[in-house]
């Protein structure tokens, strides 16, 4: 049997529908070694995310690392975990939620659903619950602001490749990335503002995003780029100046050269110039995770006052805001456009239903199954 003997099943009394399908990074299904096993094996894999040939990459993954690293992060994940589970996992099911309750009070008649890229649930698995319910106009929104081959990228790999199994292909939108979104720029500044109310702003802002390897950014990824102009964006809307605020890389992985100038080391040395009080945001997630708990609110603070700095703050992700939930709805409003989602009316509703019966009906007599 090949790929496309497969049966899929269609329903002549669905309406099509619309989707908009929300990818996040992924995480371990639990904070110990053998769950965080198998999700480094299927992250660390993925020629996107390690750009190493695979002859000498798999072994050193396979002989080394998953070896050695699953114990280390279980304990990392242990110290972030909530009693409702990973803070990633619960903060995009929620966004999810609440997306798709702000889109309907838009008067968007849309599905919402999310996956993961790695782990669970699944790119396949949704989309082929989509299928199911005859989603037939699918929106792909990458939670990650600023594009890298690494994180949307492979997002989309992961979408086409199911596709590339599908007979009946539905139409298909991607947001590609959101770094000057007018509206994400506004969610992330009055989350910091909100912050600042009683003790104003800092010395210093430091903005981390997570980092990538330089050579990246030679063979033309534009991360580093994008994440340039959030940060600008983000300290003209704030009213700081160059001085007020640092743009810093977290996250470095192996040996070879990453975007610079790294987080923990920038952070010892504010900590060693003398400035007192730092406040660290991180504006390439949208949802708080192991790299920004624990890599940040736990080993950054250690770092800047080892180095004699006084006052640490991490400012959170915006979760589950408003203001992030607005943000998501307006690009996704605009990315929508052109598509028949808005919600129809009692009337337009039932003459829906008439014509989709007589449809129903027109197919089955020219022998299709009921």
């Amino acid at each position: 049997m090949n790929r496309f003997t497969r049966p899929e099943h269609f329903d002549h009394s669905q309406p099509p529908r619309t989707a908009v399908l929300a990818v996040q990074l992924g995480t371990p299904a639990q904070p110990e070694a053998g769950a965080v096993r198998r999700y480094l094996a299927e992250f660390l894999a993925d020629p996107r995310v390690v750009e190493i040939p695979r002859l000498l990459w798999l072994p050193i993954l396979h002989g080394i690392i998953l070896r050695v690293r699953p114990a280390r992060s279980a304990r990392k994940y242990s110290l972030i975990w909530s009693a409702e589970g990973s803070p990633l996992a619960v903060h995009t099911a929620a966004q999810a939620k609440l997306l798709r309750g702000e889109l309907g009070q838009r008067g968007q008649d849309v599905e919402v659903a999310y996956a993961m890229r790695y782990g669970e649930p699944s790119i396949p698995a949704v989309m082929r619950e989509l299928r199911e319910r005859n989603v037939t106009r699918l929106l792909v929104l990458p939670l990650y602001p600023q594009y890298s081959g690494a994180t949307s990228g492979t997002a989309c790999d992961a979408v086409f490749a199911e596709l590339a199994q599908w007979r009946n292909v539905p139409e298909l939108r991607t947001v590609r990335s959101f770094p000057a979104d007018p509206g994400w720029i506004e969610a992330m500044a009055r989350s910091i503002e909100q912050s600042w109310l009683q003790d104003g702003p800092p010395e210093r802002l430091v903005m981390s995003f997570h980092g990538m390897p330089r050579r990246t950014l030679h063979l033309g990824d534009p991360y580093y780029c994008e994440c340039q102009l959030s940060a600008r964006l983000l300290a003209q809307r704030l009213g700081l100046r160059e001085e007020d605020y640092v743009l810093s890389f977290q996250s470095r992985f192996g040996r070879a050269a990453w975007l610079e100038p790294y987080t923990a080391p920038t952070l010892a040395a504010l900590g060693k110039q003398g400035v007192r009080r730092v406040d660290v945001v991180c504006p390439g997630f949208v949802s708080d995770c192991l790299e920004t708990l624990e890599e940040i609110a736990i080993e950054g603070k250690q770092s800047f006052i080892e180095a004699g700095g006084k006052d640490f703050r991490y400012l959170p992700c915006l979760n589950q805001s408003t203001a992030l939930i607005d943000a998501l709805a307006g690009l996704v409003e605009q990315n929508l456009e052109g598509w028949p989602t808005r919600w129809r009316d009692d009337e337009e509703a039932a003459g829906d239903r008439l014509e989709l019966e007589a449809r129903r009906k027109r197919a089955k007599a020219l022998g299709a199954p009921d």
